[in-house]
Formats: C-alpha cells, structure tokens, sequence
C-alpha cells in the first residue's frame, strides 16, 4: 500500500516516477527523466469515477484523463502525461496495483506525452535495440530470455517507448524484469520457484534482470514480427510496403485507446514517419520445440545483411 508520507523517486520509461506507492522494480533516481517526471499519488476517486463518461463498464475517457477500474484493486486515473491517481480497494494486493501502475497506465501516460508505445520486448542486437513484438503465445518473452542469455541485453518488456530523436527512432529503457511463462522458465531451464508470481497469474513470473539491462536509449534499428505455425522449420522474411504499417498499429500498447482519446491522426502520423525507417521482418517457428537458438541465429545473419548492404 502507499506510504504515509515520503515519495521516492524512480527511473523507468524514460521518466523520473515520483511516488507515494513503493515500486521495487524500479531504479531509484533524483534525477529529471529524459521525457519528463510523473508523480504517482494516492486518492479518493469514487466520485470522478461516477461522471466521467463511459467507453465501457471498467473505462472512461474525458479530455486529457484516462480512468479505469481493476475489481478488487483499485480504481485508476492517468492525466496530462503527468499524473497517475490510484483508489485502492480496502485489502487490495499491493502487487496488483503496482502491475497496473507499470503496465496500464505507463501506456497511457506515454500516449499522452505523445510518445509512441509498442507491446513487445526489446533487446540490443548488434549494438542497437531491435524489438520483437508479436501475438500473445507468439515467444516473445522466451526469445527475449534465450538472448539474454546469450549476453544480449534488454531495453525494455512489455511497454516499449519510441521516442523520435533527429528524426529516427530511439528505444527508451524500461525498466530491469521480465516476465515470463512456465513454460518459458521450462524451456530456459529455470526453477520457478526462485521467482515472484505475478499477482492472479500463477504461471507467470517476475524476473530481475538487473545485471543484463541496458540502461541508456539506443536507436530503434528493426522490428522482427514473430508467429507460430504454418512451417516445419523457422523462417525469416522481409516485411514491405503498408504492411509495416499494420504491424506498427497491431502492436501499439493500449492501441484500443487511441480513437477514444483523440490521438488517431498523430497516432497514424507517427506510424507513417517511421515506416521507411524501421526495417521490419517476419519470423515464422513451428508450433511444437524450442527453436530459440535457430530464431537468433536467422536473426543475426538477416542484421548482418542488412549492414552490409547499408555499407555498399
């Protein structure tokens, strides 16, 4: 639960959080963030949450505020890009709220900024951040954690923010965990046991990776869409033309929102910015086996290719 007085300072996302909830996840800072500061405050929102209009039963929007409501957590409200409100329910897990505080409204808070947000992990390949996004089941999280393992580093898991820097796109950090399936834990070779559940997901975990975390913004050099099925062995393809457009959009965090906030043309805007500047690929595993190690091995050699031809 929130503290009773002191606020401590944290770095994530790019943001220095100021916050009367602890976030243990975090880094602690005193320092200004390089998008800006956030304050994360606790307070009374029973009666804002019964007039702001509606988009669903647990949604509202009205201007530059974003409310929503987790049943048996608490109620949540996100506005101006500055400010993160939470009505706590009495009893409520402090786990929960925390995992809502950093997922949720850490999207909403970046669109608000106008700071794009992709859902995946990203990692730094080559000495640049490249992202890997794709569809819930798709192995994001276990080729993350099979790259770091191999001495890559993690930019960023689940909220990737884009900033735009002299024109091209810059990952900005996250923060240093990871979350993971047992499955995936499975796989890596990992007891679960040596790790936190996330609050009502008993097969997913937190993971610490504080000593593989790359700290500092990096260029965004590539996105790699990855799926299941439809092949025997992993493939990797160039993805052209208004198609990357879609994967942009597809894999915006808390995409659903952008209409109800009023963000649509500089959402489409910002995807059309960087559609010739990202280059994109599809990576396609079977359905069944661990084929981490082959996914990174296609994904070197398609970056290596790639600089080589920027260097002709």
């Amino acid at each position: 639960m929130a503290g009773t007085a002191q606020c401590l300072g944290y770095k994530a996302f790019g943001l220095q959080i100021i916050s009367e909830f602890p976030l243990p996840e975090l880094p602690r800072t005193d320092l200004p963030g390089q998008i800006g500061s956030v304050s994360v405050v606790q307070g009374d929102l029973s009666a804002r949450w019964e007039t702001i209009p509606k988009i669903t039963a647990n949604l509202g929007v009205a201007g530059d505020e974003v409310m929503f409501t987790v049943k048996d957590t608490a109620v949540f409200s996100i506005q101006n890009g500055s400010t993160i409100t939470v009505s706590p329910v009495a009893g409520a897990d402090p786990d929960s709220i925390r995992l809502f505080i950093l997922g949720s409204c850490m999207g909403v808070l970046l669109m608000q900024k106008g700071i794009l947000a992709l859902h995946g992990s990203s990692l730094v390949l080559d000495n640049k951040a490249y992202a890997l996004v794709g569809r819930s089941g798709a192995g994001k999280s276990t080729l993350a954690s099979y790259l770091m393992d191999q001495g890559h580093l993690m930019v960023s898991d689940d909220v990737i923010p884009v900033l735009v820097h002299n024109g091209h796109p810059l990952a900005v950090p996250g923060y240093p965990q990871q979350k993971l399936w047992q499955q995936s834990l499975d796989y890596l070779g990992m007891n679960s046991s040596a790790y936190r559940p996330l609050f009502r997901r008993e097969t997913k975990f937190a993971v610490p990776v504080h000593d593989r975390f790359q700290s500092e913004p990096l260029p965004l050099a590539g996105i790699f869409e990855l799926a299941v099925g439809g092949t025997d062995e992993v493939t990797v393809q160039p993805v052209n033309g208004l198609e990357r457009l879609h994967i942009l959009y597809n894999h915006t965090y808390q995409k659903a929102l952008v209409d109800p906030m009023g963000l649509r043309e500089w959402h489409f805007g910002l995807l059309a910015s960087f559609v010739n500047r990202l280059p994109m690929y599809r990576l396609t595993r079977p359905e069944q086996g661990f084929s981490a190690p082959r996914q990174r091995e296609l994904i070197m050699d398609t970056i290596k290719q790639k600089v080589e031809e920027m260097n002709r």
